[in-house]
């Protein structure tokens, strides 16, 4: 089990809210290299799949609904769609024999795509997880364990895009997938805060056996296809539209939204920083306050022994990951 915790401090990347992903990318050449890029053709991820495209690299997109997303990324050069669903741990693992037949090696892996304060559902083995902690966590668990071959040559890096919804839980050790009073903020939450906690484990996992450099970061507040589930009237509410539907001050485009994920993703400056939780194109700082607008990473989401303990129940779960330990 890992012990030793990172440090949570801005490190002056030169970069800030602002930047958009082509503004970290700038002089950065990614020719040669491939990347992956779950959600890629949507909201976030459509802007983190061209950015990544406009750098040279081939992008690898893996979508539940392939016909739309080769739509959505028509015109998009280098890029290759390949159907999968997270919530389904068997399309996971063929998507992943796919992959590995064709590429021997991933550079970049982005664990984008995820599910946002959607009703109760209910997927996985006899339909017993929870979705979110399904979706957004053990289908990305399982991913990257299965594609860790390709990942494990000592440059690579994997970014999971979590969010300052972590605040409102930790891990709900006792009740994981919500059997008893169900809250879909509270299920939503765990699951960024089981981003954050795999990208702390699969770190430690990585520094020992040459494998990936892994992060994650929180994007900002951004409208997309993500908030699909939570009706205007609430989003006006929350205070991040107008009535109009014009997005709150403090809101980012999605090409800002996008630039923190390609900045953990290419950055020479975090070769140091394994495990780091990003925000604004920079490390983030502990939080220190209660306000998710401000940011910064609650200490469960960067606990190296419950990053362990998690782990461990994702391998329960899925039968993965035994043998990656730190």
């Amino acid at each position: 089990m890992t012990t030793q915790k990172h440090q949570q401090h801005r490190i002056g990347s030169g970069f800030g809210a602002l930047s958009t992903a082509d503004d970290v990318l700038a002089g950065i050449d990614l020719s040669g290299r491939t990347a992956l890029v779950t959600g890629g053709y949507s909201g976030l991820g459509l802007e983190i799949t061209r950015a990544l495209g406009r750098a040279g690299a081939h992008v690898i997109v893996p979508a539940r609904r392939p016909r739309v997303a080769e739509e959505a990324l028509r015109g998009t050069d280098r890029v290759e769609v390949r159907a999968m669903d997270l919530a389904d741990q068997d399309s996971v693992r063929h998507f992943a024999e796919g992959v590995l037949a064709r590429h021997r090696t991933l550079d970049i892996l982005v664990n984008n795509a995820g599910v946002m304060a959607c009703p109760e559902t209910r997927v996985g083995p006899h339909g017993t997880w929870e979705s979110h902690f399904a979706i957004n966590h053990l289908g990305h668990f399982a991913l990257v364990n299965h594609l860790y071959p390709a990942l494990r040559h000592g440059t690579a890096r994997v970014v999971s895009v979590a969010s300052s919804g972590h605040f409102l839980s930790g891990i709900r050790w006792a009740d994981p997938h919500f059997r008893e009073g169900y809250d879909r903020w509270l299920a939503y939450a765990q699951s960024k805060t089981a981003n954050a906690l795999f990208a702390v484990h699969l770190d430690s996992v990585g520094t020992a056996g040459s494998g990936p450099r892994a992060f994650s970061v929180h994007p900002g507040s951004i409208l997309t296809p993500l908030q699909r589930h939570i009706p205007r009237e609430e989003q006006i509410a929350q205070g991040w539209v107008t009535a109009d539907g014009t997005p709150a001050q403090g809101f980012k485009t999605p090409a800002q939204g996008a630039a923190t994920a390609v900045w953990a993703a290419t950055s020479p400056l975090l070769d140091a920083h394994g495990g780091a939780y990003c925000q604004d194109c920079d490390v983030a700082e502990p939080a220190m306050t209660e306000d998710m607008l401000i940011g910064g990473v609650k200490p469960w989401a960067t606990d190296p022994e419950a990053a362990a303990r998690l782990w461990q129940l994702s391998t329960e779960l899925t039968g993965l990951g035994a043998g990656l330990t730190a």
